[in-house]
């Protein structure tokens, strides 16, 4: 059976073309242009993914991920040009699983796609494997290519979270409110710090990560390299 995709979007020649591809790539699409049709849409016809561009001509499309997060757990990609950072932070925290700057390759848009769908799948097992990176969930316990490394509980719990959301960009202040607390949801200098810990544990070259990236001025995302 083939999933259902919702995209949002007000320009009718890029949501034309978007269609066409996500259909050819095997997907069966329905479309919307403004915030209104897309919760109409979604509300009679519940996709597994949506599509969302930011800026709408009748909201905004954090509005529209705070709306669906109501009553949805379909992943949201977010999609957006250059120039509107903080509306993709707020949007992220109102409940979008990853966003992709236009323009853009649908290449990366689908392969963006095909990750969140994985990750909203059955929930996995309890040991996560990331490139060279296992994390035991039970055993509270990480290795590095077989080798156990140490961790403090708040490296730990960051890891584990990024971990179970592997790929998806996660924002300052939805890791903070995860691990420490909502006290802490601005202190991403305080973040910075241990994820600086963890690469130096983690990483082959700290200097050079391969495996926690950073998304400049958003949040990071711990991904497995490309061989």
């Amino acid at each position: 059976m083939k999933q259902r995709v919702l995209v949002i979007d007000d320009e009718p020649q890029f949501l034309r073309a978007l269609a066409t591809n996500l259909r050819g790539a095997g997907y069966e699409v329905e479309t919307a242009a403004t915030a209104a049709e897309a919760l109409a849409a979604a509300g009679l016809n519940p996709p597994d993914a949506v599509i969302l561009d930011l800026l709408l001509p009748d909201g905004s499309g954090r509005d529209v991920c705070t709306e669906l997060r109501r009553w949805s757990e379909a992943p949201i990609v977010l999609i957006s040009a250059v120039g509107d950072e903080g509306e993709k932070i707020a949007a992220l925290d109102a409940g979008a699983d990853d966003y992709v700057t236009k323009p853009f390759a649908i290449g990366e848009l689908l392969a963006r796609l095909r990750a969140v769908l994985r990750r909203a799948g059955p929930p996995g097992e309890p040991v996560i494997v990331v490139g060279s990176i296992c994390v035991d969930l039970d055993a509270l316990s990480v290795t590095v290519d077989g080798r156990p490394v140490h961790l403090t509980p708040h490296e730990f719990r960051i890891l584990r979270l990024l971990a179970q959301n592997e790929g998806k960009l996660l924002t300052h202040r939805a890791i903070l409110r995860e691990v420490w607390g909502p006290a802490y949801g601005d202190e991403s200098n305080y973040l910075h710090v241990y994820v600086s810990q963890l690469r130096r544990k983690l990483e082959p070259d700290p200097a050079r990560p391969r495996y926690l990236l950073t998304e400049p001025g958003a949040g990071y995302r711990l991904v497995a390299p490309a061989t």
